[in-house]
């Protein structure tokens, strides 16, 4: 069988996935990137700080936040994509965060490599077949409910094995749909209906998910267990409890951080690679179907 490597993933090596939110509410940012310019200038510096995959995304995930539907959502992110192609070129390594096939097409055409799908395909019936005709990399993560609901679905008797056992399903149905094995990356969904307990607890046992095979995406980066365990409820000062969690999902296996302190956490990332992988280590790619 065939093997295709994921643009973007290195053996022994942790790749650094940068934030990059043309939104207006997102939890920590929101706002911040208000111009194509202003983005683009954005993308550049966070390759400069070490940083392999930029994700854009223009509807907020966080608890709470409104879905401002599809045309909005293509209007925010389809023309930052398109200027960090001619600007940026055709090397940089660039993922749409969407739940919907509407904007994650329009991406895909203006030139992103990966889809990152906070839904894992539950939100949207295109999206599955999308993907499995772009044959590009999909991130497929776990979640209850959506953000208006998530918070209330947090309810777990073995929250390791629950979603252990959902990533399975959804990986299922994403193959049932023409989605290759190797496309596919796991995201155990730290902060969607998850408490801060469920949280630390998957963090503690990622390595049973990273056994799969199916290289693992873990997003930490300045979430709300981050400032429970802190006390700090500015999500900008959880640098350092963010680090810790980099670190420990390292050693658990992942593939992929997603961070927004772009170049402390690449610093981290490194170091935490040298301590726990070596050069022969890292994601292998599944066999292609």
């Amino acid at each position: 069988m065939m093997e295709r490597a994921v643009p973007g993933l290195m053996p022994g090596r942790t790749a650094v996935m940068a934030v990059v939110n043309i939104t207006p509410d997102s939890f920590s940012d929101g706002g911040r990137i208000t111009s194509v310019a202003q983005a683009v200038d954005t993308c550049g510096a966070y390759l400069e700080a070490g940083a392999h995959i930029l994700d854009i995304g223009g509807q907020s995930t966080r608890p709470g936040a409104l879905e401002v539907g599809p045309v909005v959502e293509t209007e925010r992110v389809a023309p930052v994509i398109r200027a960090v192609r001619q600007q940026l070129g055709p090397e940089p390594v660039l993922s749409v965060d969407t739940f919907r096939a509407d904007v994650a097409e329009a991406a895909l055409q203006e030139g992103v490599n990966w889809v990152n799908d906070v839904s894992g395909g539950s939100h949207d019936p295109a999206m599955l077949p999308l993907v499995a005709r772009w044959r590009c990399p999909y991130v497929l993560m776990h979640r209850r409910g959506d953000s208006r609901t998530m918070d209330n679905l947090a309810h777990y008797e073995d929250v390791v094995g629950e979603v252990e056992a959902a990533l399975l399903r959804q990986t299922a149905t994403a193959q049932a749909a023409g989605v290759g094995p190797w496309q596919i990356l796991w995201d155990p969904g730290l902060g969607f209906a998850k408490t801060t307990h469920h949280n630390l607890t998957i963090l503690r046992h990622l390595s049973r998910l990273a056994n799969h095979g199916y290289p693992l995406l873990v997003g930490p980066s300045r979430k709300r267990f981050i400032g429970a365990v802190l006390g700090q409820s500015d999500p900008c000062q959880r640098s350092w409890g963010t680090a810790a969690t980099v670190c420990k999902a390292i050693a658990g296996g992942a593939a992929v951080v997603r961070i927004h302190d772009v170049e402390a956490m690449a610093q981290v990332a490194a170091m935490a690679d040298a301590l726990w992988r070596s050069p022969r280590d890292g994601p292998q790619p599944r066999a292609a179907a």
